[in-house]
């Protein structure tokens, strides 16, 4: 009499980073014995029930529990050398190989156990061994065999099972590849658009202010300098986002000369917040051109950022001319920077954002960004979120 099947389980060839701990052989072996173990305690219980026969809790266990190691030890070598070929074996290889292998792996594992009890069967003490071999193999070969089969097909579904696993892994990485190639896509439109509107503005100051001309283009460089630092990082500290856009303010205060009355405020505790690179300055351009640039005098601009819960709000509020006027007049390109900053939210954050435009009273627009507000846990930490 025999037992069922052990304990094998989950993936992988020998060049696979993740290894299951549980086939350890120090952790699949003995678990295989302590199965042996209860089977040896179902056996001696059972057994005492038959009058006049009388077996040993010692003798049982030392049965049961020198069989399940010795499938242990065989199924565990499977494992390590044979799972490549489990996992391949087509039809033909399963009949061919496998099915003779079986056999062959029962046998052996049955001369092992004779050679090992050599008193079984106790009735019987005058057997030679290969007799007492051909006794315990008509018993026991049948009940060997579902405990091959069992582990093999086991090991071609853990194969299936990794093989799976690794291609969504593989699919996510394309994912994440994909978007940050989105983004570096979005990135090289945004600054050469960035760059071109500034460029007319210091050109527009050449013909009646070189001063004020000469000023924004050293705070141009800066600006410049401070993009050319932060390379493809996408996702930067709120507090270095401010200080851009306080510089890209300083910049249009000067161009616009007193005609706006400029302000920025931010809740102290968001400082560290993470948001994406270059998120406000087309906003804030967007004002400026549809708004402000129609103002003569006392002209508003106000940047505003609260938490609102487990949210960023960003309002940013210009007057100039409302929002149906704007809506309808089509300038040269200043639809680019609100389109790109849309495409690299929904990048970033996937549906869990919003960017409204409202006309909140008599000729001033407000533009209001919901955020999920989230914090680097170090510097390094700054990567496009979304599909990650």
């Amino acid at each position: 009499m025999r037992k069922g099947p052990e304990l094998p389980d989950q993936p992988a060839d020998q060049d696979r980073l993740l290894e299951p701990r549980f086939m350890h052989p120090a952790i699949f072996i003995p678990a295989n014995v302590s199965i042996g173990v209860l089977y040896a305690l179902h056996d001696w219980i059972y057994m005492r029930q038959w009058d006049g026969y009388h077996n040993s809790a010692s003798l049982a266990l030392a049965e049961w529990g020198m069989q399940f190691l010795l499938w242990g030890t065989i199924c565990w070598l499977m494992w390590c050398f044979m799972r490549s070929a489990i996992e391949r074996a087509n039809l033909k290889q399963i009949l061919t190989l496998f099915v003779p292998f079986s056999l062959f792996l029962s046998v052996i594992e049955e001369i092992v156990w004779v050679f090992l009890f050599p008193h079984i069967p106790m009735k019987h003490p005058q057997w030679s061994f290969l007799e007492r071999l051909g006794f315990n193999l008509e018993g026991d070969v049948t009940q060997s065999l579902p405990i091959f089969w069992c582990s093999f097909f086991l090991f071609r579904g853990v194969g299936y099972y990794q093989k799976f696993r690794e291609k969504e892994s593989a699919a996510a990485q394309l994912e994440v590849q994909l978007v940050n190639a989105q983004m570096a896509a979005l990135r090289m439109q945004l600054n050469p658009h960035f760059l071109f509107n500034t460029m007319n503005s210091i050109s527009s100051l050449m013909r009646f202010d070189i001063d004020a001309a000469d000023t924004m283009l050293e705070q141009l460089s800066s600006l410049l300098r401070i993009t050319l630092e932060r390379g493809d990082i996408q996702l930067i500290s709120l507090r270095d986002e401010i200080d851009f856009i306080e510089v890209y303010l300083a910049m249009q205060g000067r161009r616009y000369a007193g005609r706006v009355n400029q302000s920025v405020s931010v809740e102290p505790d968001l400082h560290d917040a993470l948001v994406p690179a270059m998120l406000l300055q087309p906003i804030v351009e967007n004002a400026f051109a549809h708004g402000l640039s129609r103002v003569e005098a006392n002209g508003i601009l106000s940047l505003d950022v609260r938490r609102d819960g487990n949210e960023m709000r960003i309002r940013v509020r210009n007057s100039g001319v409302g929002l149906k006027p704007v809506q309808a007049v089509r300038t040269d390109g200043h639809g680019v920077g609100l389109s790109n900053v849309k495409s690299r939210l929904r990048l970033h954050y996937g549906e869990g954002w919003s960017l409204t435009l409202s006309e909140v009273e008599s000729k001033q627009v407000e533009a209001v960004v919901l955020l999920p507000l989230q914090f680097a846990q170090h510097q390094q930490e700054l990567v496009a979120q979304f599909g990650v």
